[in-house]
């Protein structure tokens, strides 16, 4: 049976030391490659300060689309783990609560009876073995909680609140899909969007990645062990997201910066978790072997 579980965790950061060149271009794959560096970061267990050195790579600029997920799924006959278990969890709007829904997966997020995704949108309903699998399938894998946050501080080169600057609004345009009001009571969608929106719909940070904060949370390889209520909920061990979603309210407390952490359980599918993925840089790699 899935569980429904998420920590927030809000955790403030200074800027990196070191000054790696900035990406400027993306890949013929969609991917843009990170030069490697160090930054000042937090600990994902204890949410204590330590400088982090991150090693080259290159990470996807969009999410993963239904319609790309869908791809694998078709090729592959792979059933996710909402499929196999017949439900998964939803935020129903108008209970303003979480719910396990039947029928819920990635081709119908909110159930059966529910608008179809739109293939332009993240995958949601995928849980992070799910995720691992598509990775896997691309010859990729999930971004480590740090090679994500190097990421979405533009590699280590800002220290700035949101992957795209301070301000959740430039020149009167909004720059990440979120809840606007007080969570879950009212949501006014100054953005345009109640739900998810299509990739890059908010324009890219200035390395060219989009969809760094809000929209859906996105799974990475870490893992931690509960504490506390969450702990006498579920002791289970969780899997690290990052990013923030689309409900995500900063008027409610939640964490929409860049250094927000939520988690859940791996086996966990739900409406507003998606994922990208990233791969080795294979001649940072490669020099790596020869060091040992």
């Amino acid at each position: 049976m899935q569980t429904i579980s998420i920590s927030l965790i809000a955790v403030i950061i200074s800027c990196s030391s070191s000054a790696p060149k900035l990406a400027k271009t993306v890949e013929k794959d969609g991917t843009v490659y990170i030069e490697g560096g160090t930054y000042k970061g937090s600990d994902p267990q204890t949410k204590q300060p330590k400088t982090i050195q991150v090693k080259s790579f290159y990470i996807d600029k969009n999410l993963v689309t239904v319609a790309e997920f869908d791809e694998f799924v078709k090729k592959t006959g792979y059933k996710t783990e909402a499929e196999r278990f017949g439900n998964s969890a939803v935020f129903d709007l108008s209970a303003q609560n979480w719910l396990m829904k039947s029928g819920a997966y990635y081709l119908y997020p909110f159930g059966l009876d529910k608008e179809k995704a739109h293939p332009d949108h993240p995958a949601t309903q995928v849980s992070w073995n799910d995720a691992v699998a598509y990775a896997q399938w691309k010859g990729e894998r999930l971004p480590t909680d740090a090679e994500w946050e190097y990421a979405a501080r533009n590699a280590g080169t800002t220290n700035e609140t949101y992957p795209w600057g301070n301000e959740l609004v430039v020149n009167g345009k909004y720059k990440a899909n979120y809840w606007q009001g007080d969570f879950p009571s009212k949501n006014t969608v100054e953005d345009g969007y109640l739900l998810t929106s299509p990739v890059g719909a908010f324009g890219p940070n200035k390395i060219e990645l989009n969809d760094m904060g809000g929209n859906v949370w996105q799974w990475t390889t870490d893992s931690i062990t509960p504490t506390g209520n969450d702990a006498l909920i579920d002791p289970a061990t969780r899997r690290v997201m990052r990013g923030s979603s689309f409900l995500t309210s900063p008027n409610s407390g939640n964490d929409l910066t860049v250094s927000g952490r939520a988690s859940s359980t791996p086996e966990t599918g739900m409406v507003h978790t998606g994922f990208r993925c990233v791969r080795d840089d294979d001649k940072h790699k490669q020099l790596a072997g020869n060091d040992k």
